[in-house]
């Protein structure tokens, strides 16, 4: 479905680039991550990470999508280098995405990252 591909891009590009308004924007009130680690995030503690964490690069590929009336859900692969609290990491991971739309506009409910073996 090109326009969650789209959605999704635009997404990326707001979190490698820190605006906080967009992700505000693209984000239902309730969204929730789950980290690679387990770890739970809501929206505000989602937005907020970026006070510590910015990604330097970011790069989401075999991205594959299943579309329900209102919803969609994307499932791809993100590899990225990023700084967390001053300390580089690199990561890849298994990411999946819940879209909803609200109002005729795609926002993201859900977004859980799983680990992915490194080569």
């Amino acid at each position: 479905m090109d326009e969650i591909i789209q959605v999704m891009s635009e997404f990326t590009e707001a979190e490698l680039n820190g605006r906080r308004d967009q992700l505000a924007a693209l984000l239902t009130e309730d969204f929730t991550s789950i980290g690679e680690r387990g770890y739970v995030l809501n929206k505000s503690q989602w937005i907020d990470r970026h006070d510590d964490f910015s990604y330097l690069t970011v790069e989401i590929t075999d991205i594959s999508v299943r579309s329900y009336d209102q919803t969609a859900i994307a499932v791809a692969t993100q590899e990225s280098a990023a700084v967390w609290q001053g300390t580089p990491m690199k990561l890849r991971t298994r990411v999946s995405q819940v879209w909803v739309q609200l109002a005729g506009s795609w926002r993201l409910a859900a977004i859980q990252f799983s680990s992915l073996a490194t080569d």
